[in-house]
C-alpha cells in the first residue's frame, strides 16, 4: 500500500487553520465553508485525481481517500467538497479530449468547481433507471426538463454532472440504456431554465432540489455516447462508496480520540472515568469496529487501483465504516455525558454529520440487498 504520511500531515496542518469555532459558526448560519474549500483547492488537494498534464497531481484514488479521511479526523467536514473527488472519474474516463482540455485545467486551479451531482429524483430515489428528467435533442442543443432532489452544493458549484433520459424507457432494448450524462454550466443555466431551491436538513450540508424547465445544454457537453450514461455513472459509484467510507473512518478516529482523551482527564469519585470498564468498553469496541472497516476500505482501494471488480468491498466497507463512525460517535457522546450535547465540544455537530452516511449516498438496506444478490447469490429482492 501507498504511504501517504506526508500528505496526511500537510492536510492536518491546513485543517488546523479551521478549528471548531469556524465550523460551529458555519453550522449555526447554515453557511458554506467557502474559505476552507478555497484553501483545499489552492493547496491542490481537490485536484489530486486530475492528471498532471491538466494541472493536477495525478494521484491514485487511495490518495484521495487519505486526504478525505484526514479532513474528517481533524474535525473538519469534507462533505463540502468531496463530490469533486468521486464524480471526477466520469469526466476522466468518458469525457472527450476536448472536454478534458477545456475543463480539467480550470478545475485543477480551483477556477471551476465540479461539485454538483444531479441523479436522484423525488419519485425514483435510488431506483435510478426510473428517473424522469428528460433531455431532448434539438439541433446543436439538448433541452432538459425535470427535477432533481438532494443535489448538494448546487449553489456553490460551477458545473453539474447531470443524468437525464434521452430515449424513453419503453423504446430501449435494455433497461440500462437511454440515459445520458451531461456537464452543465450552472452559471449560464441559472435563471435560464435552471432553478435551485435549498433544503433545510439536520446538518449543514448545502443540499438542494433543482428544477429544469426547457434548460438548454450544448450537445458538445454530452459526456461519452448518448444512451450509455447509466454505465458511466455506475462505474464511478465504487469510487464514491470507497471515498465516503474513508471519510467515515476519519470521523470514527476523531470520536475515538476525543472520547479517549476526555476519559483520561475527567475525574469523578477521585478517579479518571476511563478507569471504569463501563466507559472503556464502548470506546474499545468502536476502535475495533473502525480498524476492521478500515482494512476493508484499504482492500477495496487496492482492488480499484488494480482494475479489479471491487463492488463487494466498496459497498460493504461503506456500510461498515458508516456503522463504525456512528458507534464511535455514540461512545463519544456517552463518555462526555451532558457535555457531549454542548455545541462547544463539536461532538453533536460531528454526530449529526456522520449519521448521514448510513443513508447516503446509498442506504445500508440497499447495500445489504446488493450483498445478498451479487455476493451470496440469493434471489433479487426488488
Amino acid at each position: 500500500m501507498h504511504d501517504y504520511t506526508a500528505i496526511r500531515e500537510e492536510v492536518a496542518k491546513l485543517c488546523q487553520q479551521y478549528p471548531g469555532d469556524y465550523w460551529r459558526a458555519k453550522d449555526k448560519e447554515r453557511a458554506y465553508p467557502t474559505e476552507f474549500v478555497t484553501a483545499l483547492g489552492e493547496a491542490g488537494y481537490l485536484a489530486a485525481l486530475i492528471p498532471e498534464e491538466f494541472g493536477g497531481a495525478g494521484l491514485p484514488i487511495s490518495a484521495a481517500a487519505a486526504i478525505l479521511e484526514e479532513i474528517q479526523r481533524q474535525g473538519c467536514n469534507g462533505g463540502a467538497c468531496h463530490a469533486q473527488m468521486y464524480i471526477m472519474g466520469t469526466l476522466l474516463r468518458h469525457g472527450s479530449d476536448e472536454q478534458k482540455a477545456r475543463y480539467l485545467p480550470r478545475i485543477a486551479t480551483g477556477e471551476l468547481r465540479l461539485q454538483a451531482f444531479g441523479v436522484t429524483e423525488p419519485t425514483s430515489g435510488t431506483d435510478t433507471l426510473s428517473l424522469k428528467t428528460t433531455a431532448r435533442r434539438e439541433g446543436d442543443h439538448y433541452v432538459v426538463n425535470g427535477q432533481k432532489l438532494w443535489t448538494s452544493r448546487a449553489e456553490h458549484s460551477d458545473l453539474m454532472l447531470l443524468l437525464a433520459r434521452t430515449t424513453p424507457r419503453d423504446q430501449v432494448k435494455s433497461k440500462t440504456d437511454g440515459l445520458s450524462v451531461f456537464l452543465v454550466d450552472m452559471k449560464a443555466a441559472l435563471g435560464n431554465g435552471l432553478t435551485i431551491r435549498p433544503i433545510e436538513t439536520m446538518m449543514n450540508h448545502s443540499t438542494t432540489e433543482v428544477f429544469f424547465e426547457d434548460m438548454r445544454v450544448p450537445a458538445e457537453n454530452l459526456i461519452g455516447e448518448e444512451g450509455k450514461g447509466f454505465r458511466y455513472i455506475l462505474s464511478g459509484m465504487n469510487a464514491e462508496r470507497l471515498l465516503i467510507a474513508a471519510e467515515c473512518i476519519g470521523d470514527a478516529k476523531w470520536f475515538i480520540e476525543k472520547a479517549t482523551a476526555y476519559a483520561k482527564e475527567r475525574v469523578l469519585f477521585n478517579r479518571p472515568i476511563g478507569q471504569n470498564q463501563g466507559v472503556q468498553f464502548p470506546i474499545a469496541r468502536a476502535y475495533a469496529q473502525m480498524r476492521a472497516a478500515d482494512l476493508l476500505v484499504q482492500e477495496g482501494l487496492r482492488k480499484y487501483e488494480a482494475g479489479e471488480n471491487c463492488g463487494e468491498e466498496a459497498n460493504m466497507s461503506k456500510m461498515l465504516a458508516a456503522e463504525a463512525s456512528w458507534a464511535a460517535g455514540e461512545a463519544c457522546i456517552q463518555t462526555h455525558g451532558g457535555f457531549g450535547f454542548a455545541a462547544e465540544y463539536d461532538i453533536e455537530r460531528k454526530f449529526r454529520e456522520t449519521r448521514l452516511y448510513q443513508v447516503a449516498p446509498i442506504s445500508t438496506n440497499m447495500i445489504l440487498s446488493f450483498v445478498a444478490e451479487h455476493v451470496l447469490g440469493l434471489p433479487r429482492s426488488y
